[in-house]
């Protein structure tokens, strides 16, 4: 009895989703949610979210834009970018600031 009590009591402390979130370095932007669903709308993954849409211009997804371009220096998809893009985790879920 007293193993299912200690059980029973740690389960939503183990369930807890950590959030992790990505921001321009330079900018501090937020630029969406890492990880969960692509059907989040502050989803990273989502194509057709504000974070996740190519077309979007704060978005990672953005060939053309500051975060996404091959070329700029605060782009995820610049292996020599100086001021890429930094994940930040939130134990609590919600949005960091």
């Amino acid at each position: 009895m007293k193993k299912l009590i200690l059980i029973c009591a740690l389960l939503p402390v183990s369930t807890l989703a950590i959030s992790a979130e990505l921001y321009g370095q330079q900018t501090g932007q937020y630029l969406g949610q890492l990880g969960g669903s692509k059907y989040n709308a502050n989803s990273a993954k989502n194509p057709y979210g504000r974070y996740g849409s190519k077309y979007s211009a704060g978005s990672t997804n953005n060939p053309y834009g500051r975060h996404g371009s091959k070329y700029s220096t605060g782009s995820i998809n610049n292996p020599y970018a100086t001021n890429p893009p930094v994940i930040r985790s939130n134990p609590y879920g919600g949005k960091l600031y």
